[in-house]
């Protein structure tokens, strides 16, 4: 098959990744059915995923498939050999970049959370778990469409080597890395709204987290699905996964395991409209920063504080899904707020929700927009997503001046 005609050229400079499948798939003289029994797919699914357009796609996925149909990793947009231009001087391809600008711009933050994990007999998971911590902290500079690729293509170095690991203990140490680099895959799907690929990566996440042998890393992957799992409204999945994290805990954790898992048990709660026990999750994960060490730095597998700005986040959240005005009433709407910038705007979400429901419609859409344009400028599904969630639960046949701004910057929005 020529990978050079034109429409592949087309189909892959628009991400149209679906369509390129479709012609290596009719080229093989293969059914829909064949080809999903090759990789692990219903035929209903390789059909969805043929005309899906511009996507988003699960790496994973397109990967199984760029091997049955021998397909360039490339004309896919998965790692593949380096696509250089020589046009002034510049050789650099997109990819290489984001691991250039992962390694260099951040390395000496994160170098202080990695020294005290890894020692000297591990220098290969070090290096690679430095990456990982790298990619996480870009994450907040970088919209996650951009991100995700070198993300992919970073896990999957990381498993090969683990296929190829001399030892046991280097296969161990591997494990932890992958399950981290997995996770990390994971938010980026979620941020992308495709939780269907968000969940696979979390589970190897979890996976490879048992593998490594490591409780505390295994609880926090299990906490970290139970999280996402809260956030999609699913009370009764993410309560038995946060109970399932806690048993994976040893009798010496280190508090912030404690706080952030009861933060997560207090998004369970608020998901199932149990107000009462959300609370006491609050309460409980706020007495145990407050009864910590000061200035104490994350311990790994935690890559970023835990502390009582983010509980308070956590509450406005909980009170968005209960109706609580007095829980969204109270924080900063300020730039200065914690959290990155996507992080702000599902904040703002959040507080937009909460003046919604106290019936302050132009305060809700005025701060929904700020949160929409964020969303935006980062191709944030999640957050878009959750402005259409805001707008569908409003309805009026004489829409305000802020509500129709709201809808203008909705319209014709295509992640």
């Amino acid at each position: 098959m020529n990978w050079n005609s034109v429409a592949v050229r087309e189909a892959s400079r628009t991400g149209n990744y679906g369509k390129i499948v479709e012609l290596a798939r009719t080229y093989r003289r293969l059914t829909q059915l064949q080809l999903g029994a090759a990789c692990g797919l219903s035929q209903s699914a390789a059909s969805r995923l043929e005309k899906r357009g511009s996507g988003p796609y699960a790496m994973d996925v397109l990967l199984r498939i760029s091997r049955h149909l021998e397909i360039p990793p490339a004309v896919l947009g998965l790692a593949g050999p380096p696509m250089r231009t020589t046009k002034g001087g510049e050789n650099v391809e997109r990819r290489q970049f984001l691991g250039a600008a992962a390694a260099i711009a951040v390395a000496a933050p994160v170098l202080a959370v990695v020294d005290h994990v890894m020692d000297e007999t591990e220098p290969q998971a070090a290096a690679l778990r430095l990456a990982t911590t790298s990619y996480r902290r870009l994450d907040g500079s970088t919209p996650s469409r951009e991100l995700a690729e070198a993300v992919h293509a970073h896990l999957r170095l990381i498993q090969g080597l683990m296929r190829t690991a001399p030892t046991e203990a280097a296969r161990t140490g591997l494990a932890g890395v992958a399950s981290e680099a997995a996770s990390l895959a994971a938010w980026l799907a979620w941020d992308m709204g495709d939780h269907g690929s968000a969940r696979s990566f979390y589970g190897a996440a979890i996976k490879a987290a048992r593998s490594s042998s490591n409780p505390l890393l295994t609880a926090y992957q299990s906490g970290s699905l139970a999280q996402f799992e809260a956030h999609s409204g699913n009370a009764v999945q993410a309560l038995s996964l946060a109970r399932s994290a806690r048993r994976c805990l040893e009798p010496e954790y280190p508090p912030i395991a404690d706080a952030w898992l009861s933060s997560v048990e207090a998004l369970g709660h608020a998901a199932a409209g149990d107000r009462r026990s959300a609370d006491r999750a609050l309460m409980r994960s706020r007495a145990v920063i407050e009864g910590s060490s000061d200035g104490e730095r994350p311990p790994w597998p935690w890559v970023f504080t835990f502390d009582e700005s983010k509980i308070a986040a956590v509450r406005v959240t909980c009170g968005a899904k209960l109706g609580l005005t007095a829980w969204t009433s109270t924080v900063v709407h300020t730039p200065t707020a914690t959290g990155h910038a996507k992080q702000r705007a599902l904040m703002f979400m959040d507080v937009a929700a909460g003046h919604l429901a106290a019936g302050r419609v132009e305060a809700a859409f005025a701060l929904g927009g700020q949160a929409l344009e964020i969303g935006l400028q980062y191709r944030s599904g999640r957050i878009v997503e959750r402005g259409r969630s805001l707008r569908r639960s409003f309805s009026t046949s004489s829409p305000s001046k802020a509500v129709r701004e709201f809808d203008e910057r909705l319209h014709g929005v295509h992640l």
